[in-house]
């Protein structure tokens, strides 16, 4: 029983997240608007995460399965995507590089200004 409340937690805050979607003239995906509300209610406490831990840990164990799908579909559609597959490759390889760079590039800002501001507590 304790599984079928956490699932119904989840589904619940999904439910309301595809609310949202259709309420609100946004381009965000439901799925979205659904994590920051779970985010949300976790941090204020509305949700404990005793409430959704097992159910979480369950979904996340099953994620590659939920990834086939959409492998089939990319397969069904090759006819489609057959031309604009270089540009594709080209635009996701500069985008990762671009998101590496930038993050590493800030988590090193981050790390030198708390070991400034450490030196001059002390």
């Amino acid at each position: 029983m304790k599984y079928v409340k956490q699932f119904l937690i989840i589904l619940a805050i999904s439910l309301i997240g595809e609310l949202l979607k259709y309420v609100l003239p946004l381009p965000i995906p439901a799925s979205i608007y659904g994590m920051v509300i779970l985010f949300i209610c976790l941090k204020t406490g509305l949700v404990k995460l005793e409430d959704v831990k097992d159910a979480g840990k369950f979904l996340i164990e099953i994620m590659p399965v939920m990834f086939i799908p959409a492998g089939v579909g990319l397969v069904e559609s090759w006819g489609i995507l057959k031309p604009v597959l270089v540009p594709v490759c080209i635009i996701t390889v500069v985008t990762i590089v671009t998101v590496m760079a930038v993050t590493g590039l800030l988590s090193q800002w981050v790390i030198r200004r708390d070991r400034m501001k450490g030196e001059n507590h002390e």
